[in-house]
């Protein structure tokens, strides 16, 4: 059973996400900012298979934690959100560690197919195939 840490600090995203998630049998913890979100990661040790968050949060933003987690736990793949056009171009210099940017709004079935497109690329180690 895959595991996915979720960081987004809207709460209603977050639950959203989780239930998508558990839909396909996945294991989720959740996390309301990157340094939540980063202090889990290190205190499991990196046991997780995906990391998906959101790029803009308060604390510690989305692109801060994606460099953190791939500096310390570089077999993580890293699925990023963002609701914000400026963010995704924040996250285009991303694309060695970060699998892909979804777009929000998404529906569940958007995210579930992200997800498990993020895991299968894990298995063989490809990154995504859009632009970040």
């Amino acid at each position: 059973m895959p595991r996915v840490l979720i960081a987004d600090d809207e709460v209603s995203m977050r639950t959203l996400v989780a239930r998508a998630m558990a839909m396909d049998g996945h294991d989720t913890v959740t996390a309301e900012d990157g340094a939540e979100a980063l202090e889990i990661l290190s205190h499991e040790q990196g046991a997780f298979d995906l990391l998906l968050t959101d790029i803009q949060m308060p604390v510690m933003d989305g692109i801060a934690l994606a460099l953190a987690a791939a500096r310390d736990f570089p077999d993580l793949t890293i699925l990023l959100m963002t609701g914000f056009a400026d963010q995704r171009e924040r996250a285009s210099g991303l694309n060695a560690i970060a699998h892909d940017v979804i777009i929000k709004p998404f529906s569940v079935a958007d995210i579930r197919a992200a997800v498990a497109g993020a895991l299968a690329a894990r298995k063989t180690g490809q990154r995504g195939d859009a632009a970040l």
